[in-house]
């Protein structure tokens, strides 16, 4: 018990103000790694590297494994570089979150809250004539690679505009709009496939709205073609079974009011509960 007091007292005499804001900084920049990787493969392969990385020790540990001990000791360089192989897409999300909120750009509320109740009752629309529709938003980050994939458009938003877009059997049909303030840059765009694993009912069109908001801040509306069901898809989540007042409420959030970061927690929460109830 008194060694017990004295290393306490030891540990307390060297917790200097710096030591604290160290501590701080690592435990906060760990917090925000595990909030970016959650809900997406990537947590699953943490939790599966770190129960490896765990029994190898207990067991070098307890046997006295002496190969064991000495890889363990002299892998810290190539695990933190299997780790930025693995990791590289929520790197890459991270590091552009990082960028946004130092070069966060004057919001023009006017068109997009008009490009909001357009895509709003285009999507009511599309949805009755069971219509398929990929509309992406984008927002801080530039998706000038995805429109490069389609056909240039550069057109004034508009109901009439996406219906003709979406319209069955037509060249534009199957590929994504992208959408910047009030004008549609480009159709017939392909998207980025997202590697999570989906319900069975969700098609290509779900996957690839998760792939670009997983790789993007971008903000996808999708229409079923199947099914006539309206979903959204933000930060590699997808809340199906909008209808029309849930679908305006998240996108005027989302692009309208504080670039999305409340309206982005909403959605992931939606996503849980609606995950919670299914299991």
């Amino acid at each position: 018990m008194p060694d017990l007091r004295i290393g306490i007292a030891d540990l307390l005499a060297n917790l200097t103000i710096a030591a604290l804001i160290d501590i701080l900084l690592v435990s906060a920049s760990v917090y925000w790694v595990l909030l970016l990787i959650r809900g997406t493969t990537a947590m699953t392969v943490l939790r599966g590297a770190v129960a490896v990385l765990v029994v190898a020790f207990l067991l070098s540990r307890v046997l006295d494994l002496r190969v064991v001990n000495w890889l363990l000791r002299n892998s810290v360089t190539g695990l933190v570089i299997a780790l930025a192989i693995v990791f590289q897409p929520e790197i890459r999300r991270a590091l552009e979150r990082l960028g946004r909120t130092g070069l966060r750009t004057l919001p023009r509320r006017e068109e997009r809250v008009h490009a909001v109740a357009t895509v709003v009752r285009a999507a009511r629309q599309l949805a009755a004539q069971r219509r398929g529709a990929l509309i992406v938003f984008e927002r801080e980050t530039g998706l000038r690679d995805v429109i490069d994939t389609g056909v240039a458009l550069d057109a004034e938003l508009s109901v009439e505009l996406l219906g003709s877009v979406f319209a069955p059997n037509t060249p534009l049909h199957d590929g994504a709009a992208i959408v910047r303030l009030d004008r549609v840059l480009a159709a017939g765009c392909t998207l980025p496939l997202s590697e999570a694993a989906v319900p069975p009912e969700w098609g290509m069109r779900h996957r690839a709205a998760m792939g670009i908001t997983e790789r993007s801040d971008a903000v996808v509306v999708v229409l079923s073609e199947e099914r006539g069901e309206i979903s959204l898809a933000v930060g590699g989540r997808v809340l199906p079974g909008l209808d029309e007042a849930r679908l305006s409420s998240l996108l005027y959030s989302l692009l309208t009011l504080n670039e999305g970061a409340g309206a982005t927690a909403a959605v992931e929460a939606d996503v849980a509960g609606a995950e919670r109830q299914a299991s």
